[in-house]
């Protein structure tokens, strides 16, 4: 009896650290940091369309979804940020690859948002973070 009571802690200690090793596996997602200020002529509404067209149009295909930050404290208060979530770094790279390649026609979806984004924002940097 005393040996199945050992075998047990000894197999709860085994299942405890396995538990607590899990989050280390586990995949992050992709953060893409795009900073950029609204162009004259454009407001905040326009934007906000372009996005949801965004996310509709092209980035629900592609595993990533964007939202707008305004700043309310920050050393930056012109600029607004373009925050696009994708599963993991590899798929966003691969919407990347597609995004570079059709962007520049402007018969794509992607040549056409892409065409919108650039009439109302002008791009000030870019960041790319794992988010655990």
């Amino acid at each position: 009896m005393h040996k199945i009571k050992i075998q047990g802690e000894i197999m709860k200690k085994i299942i405890a650290i396995a538990l607590l090793a899990l989050p280390m596996c586990a995949a992050a997602d992709h953060l893409d940091v795009i900073d950029f200020k609204l162009k004259e002529g454009c407001d905040f509404a326009k934007m906000m369309q372009i996005t949801k067209d965004f996310n509709a149009q092209w980035g629900a295909n592609y595993g990533y979804h964007a939202e707008v930050a305004v700043p309310l404290q920050s050393s930056d208060l012109e600029s607004m940020r373009w925050l696009g979530r994708s599963k993991d770094a590899a798929t966003f790279g691969k919407a990347w690859d597609v995004w570079r390649a059709e962007s520049a026609d402007p018969t794509t979806v992607a040549g056409k948002l892409n065409a919108r984004f650039n009439e109302c924002a002008n791009n000030t940097a870019r960041r790319g973070f794992d988010v655990y």
